[in-house]
């Protein structure tokens, strides 16, 4: 090779290297982000799941997750089509016991029993969605409603009136308000039973029958729905019929609120889930106070409803990611901001939480002083094939209340259903 020649050569080789080293580096491919879909039945917290979502998607980079509601009517079958066709997303809101149940045994959730976090709900949080042997918990506990009542401070202070603290004292002062004059001592119709069986007979009766302790002795068949504690609650309730607005036959639930919230009656029995509403629409200051319990009773009990948890599609193929924002979900950061942006609906962790609304923040306070207890019918009783136990609820308590039905014919037929169609109680 000539020196020429050889000269050329060196000299392109140096040119070579020159352009490849102004080149860009080559950058390894980063992994695809992977994204989780959440399915749920509530349509009116989107607000709430995008504050969720960043704080949780700042702290686990390459993890997006995804808000993906159903009207809630169509939500159990819209789920039930997803999961059947494959297509269901990485997480889903579970519904209480039954629904939440069969789920589980049809393979759809999976087993959250050793998640971190899960040590902070107890055993009355995850009754809802762990197995009748204790041994699995399928979905993470995320929310519940209590029951009490919700009244009209400014007119309480105008007549001096005070909170009740027995359940003497309460019918006292409903005499109180019908001899003032001035407005119905509760708003509540008797047009529709689940009101007056919610807000009615599951508000106040587990000061009466025993607590939950009760209604699991119910449903085991160790106590009968004519028995004393069982009676007592059916006349307890029978006694509100001459406190009732008048016409209340023929008063719905929404007529309810708005005899309330325009100041024409002083009580509201309520579940937590009308703070927001009701702040909204009432011009007055309101107080609350939760059911009161008899006269020398031990304890206390309040209506503390289960309502909402999260599970992980046991068959996505994102299980792992799915459990990670479960995680996150079980922290003190998420009960914390749950509670805070959803007054009313409180989270089921054992988290010492304080809400800026002072309504909410009363109403979360009961839990401090009595026990919880689940409404009569929400576990086993709401749904068999030949008679849904609730659904007799519904019907009966409007005629307990109308005068219809008495306590005693209340509870006799409430026993004969149950040893009809229910065979623990037989």
């Amino acid at each position: 090779m000539s020196f020429k020649m050889f000269r050329k050569i060196a000299t392109f080789l140096m040119v070579l290297t020159i352009v490849a080293l102004a080149l860009p580096q080559a950058v390894p491919a980063k992994a695809a982000d992977v994204t989780l879909t959440i399915e749920s039945w509530r349509t009116d917290d989107v607000a709430l799941w995008d504050k969720v979502i960043a704080a949780f998607e700042a702290k686990n980079p390459g993890i997006k997750v995804k808000f993906q509601p159903t009207n809630p009517p169509d939500y159990n079958a819209a789920l039930n089509a997803k999961l059947a066709s494959g297509t269901a997303g990485d997480l889903m809101t579970c519904r209480p016991f039954d629904a939440g149940a069969k789920l589980y045994k049809d393979g759809y959730l999976a087993d959250l029993s050793g998640l971190p976090g899960l040590e902070h709900f107890n055993t009355f949080a995850k009754s809802a969605w762990t197995t009748d042997d204790g041994k699995v918990t399928y979905c993470l506990p995320m929310a519940s409603v209590l029951h009490g009542f919700i009244y009209n401070k400014d007119y309480f202070d105008a007549n001096k009136f005070t909170e009740p603290k027995t359940y003497e004292e309460f019918l006292t002062l409903l005499e109180a308000i019908k001899k003032e004059g001035s407005m119905a001592p509760l708003a509540m119709g008797t047009k529709e039973g689940w009101t007056t069986t919610s807000m009615g007979s599951d508000n106040i009766g587990p000061n009466f029958w025993g607590g939950d302790q009760g209604r699991l002795d119910l449903i085991a068949g160790k106590r009968k729905a004519n028995d004393e504690g069982f009676m007592a609650a059916w006349e307890a309730l029978a006694k509100w019929g001459p406190y009732l607005p008048e016409g209340h036959e023929a008063i719905s639930y929404t007529d309810s609120q708005g005899l309330f919230t325009s100041g024409k009656a002083a009580i509201f029995p309520a579940g937590s889930w009308e703070i927001a509403g009701f702040e909204k629409d009432a011009d007055f200051k309101m107080g609350a106070f939760a059911a009161p319990p008899p006269a020398g009773a031990k304890e206390a009990s309040v209506s503390d409803e289960i309502d909402i948890a999260m599970g992980a599609n046991a068959k996505s193929a994102h299980l792992e990611e799915a459990k990670k924002f479960l995680e996150f979900m079980a922290s003190e950061e998420f009960a914390t901001m749950y509670s805070q942006s959803l007054p009313g609906f409180f989270s089921l962790s054992d988290y010492k939480i304080k809400l800026d609304d002072p309504l909410a923040n009363t109403f979360l306070s009961w839990r401090n002083n009595a026990k919880s207890a689940l409404r009569l019918s929400y576990q086993k009783l709401q749904g068999n094939t030949d008679l849904s136990i609730e659904n007799e609820l519904w019907e009966m308590t409007p005629k307990l209340l109308q005068g219809k039905l008495t306590p005693k014919e209340f509870g006799d037929r409430l026993q004969s259903d149950l040893e009809k169609y229910y065979p623990a109680a037989k």
